[in-house]
């Protein structure tokens, strides 16, 4: 163990975290998890059920590490951030403070950071179909919602940490990242996820719900191309922020659709007056293709194939 690299993986029990832990073993690091909660994996090689809110317990996660995944948040879906903003913030804001300090004192050598595509502007979002965000359109700052703006603010204190106190920074702007293995109901639960099990279980002709218009647009991500995509830029010598995401735009109806051609069935939609976050918005990937020479390998049909099948089989 000696001669491994120590990594710490925040968010240890969650969807990436699990993910990433996986692929870190695989290169033959020594991996910490850390998490509120139990891992139902076992795949690290020591699990620490901190709370994470608390700098104290930063301090002990931090400890001999050489280099920290943090993708610990208080998140769900655009219902869960819009009922909860003020928890959401605090949490959030909170458990990245602690962590960027902790890793100064324990002398950590660089901290990778999971902010997210909700720190690009509103106006910019209120019509599907537009052009792919690329990092330098979160300025002028106008997030649709208050988990953007922590995410934001916490981008700008870990390059501010890497610039004062030289703590490498490495910040990824994830872009929907769905797989296997992700929560499938409650708040918690992301729309590819969430629809593959409703589809899973339900009848030929029966109907899911869908919150807004389902004209709403995004790009979603394979996981294992997140994981590839998180590693390199840890490795590398871009701070970022840089994007972490496909260009492959598509509605929510279209998803609901092509999930539904995937398991052979007939499926109805009804909308719901509910959140439906931004109407559009897509990645802008010149700047990772410049920088890490990376693209998605996974197609969207290809993951969402993978998805399912998991989903359904377990």
């Amino acid at each position: 163990m000696e001669n491994k690299e120590k990594i710490l993986v925040t968010g240890a029990s969650g969807f990436i975290g699990h993910h990433m832990i996986g692929f870190l073993k695989d290169k033959g690091c020594f991996v910490r998890g850390a998490d509120i909660k139990p891992s139902s994996f076992n795949d690290a090689d020591e699990h620490l059920i901190l709370d994470l809110r608390d700098f104290n317990n930063c301090k002990e996660a931090t400890e001999g590490i050489n280099k920290v995944y943090n993708f610990t948040a208080n998140v769900g879906n655009i219902s869960f951030v819009d009922k909860f903003r003020a928890q959401v913030m605090r949490d959030n804001a909170s458990i990245n403070i602690n962590m960027a300090e902790a890793s100064r004192q324990s002398k950590v050598e660089r901290i990778f950071f999971s902010s997210a595509a909700g720190v690009y502007p509103t106006a910019n979002q209120k019509n599907g179909g537009i052009v792919a965000f690329k990092e330098s359109d979160a300025y002028p700052a106008n997030p649709d919602n208050e988990y953007g703006w922590e995410k934001l603010f916490s981008e700008r204190l870990y390059l501010n940490y890497e610039k004062e106190f030289g703590l490498k920074a490495r910040i990824a702007r994830f872009h929907n990242i769905f797989g296997p293995e992700g929560p499938t109901e409650g708040d918690k639960a992301k729309p590819i996820e969430m629809f593959c099990s409703k589809i899973a279980k339900a009848e030929d002709g029966d109907e899911i719900e869908i919150y807004g218009d389902g004209e709403q647009s995004r790009s979603f991500l394979y996981i294992s191309d997140c994981i590839e995509a998180s590693y390199l830029l840890m490795e590398s010598d871009f701070s970022g922020p840089l994007n972490i995401g496909s260009e492959e735009e598509i509605t929510i109806n279209k998803i609901v659709d092509m999930i539904s051609e995937i398991a052979g069935k007939e499926i109805k939609k009804t909308y719901i007056g509910e959140s439906q976050g931004a109407k559009g918005r897509t990645s802008d990937n010149t700047l990772i293709k410049e920088k890490l020479n990376w693209s998605p390998k996974v197609s969207l049909r290809e993951g969402l194939s993978k998805t399912y099948l998991s989903i359904k089989n377990n």
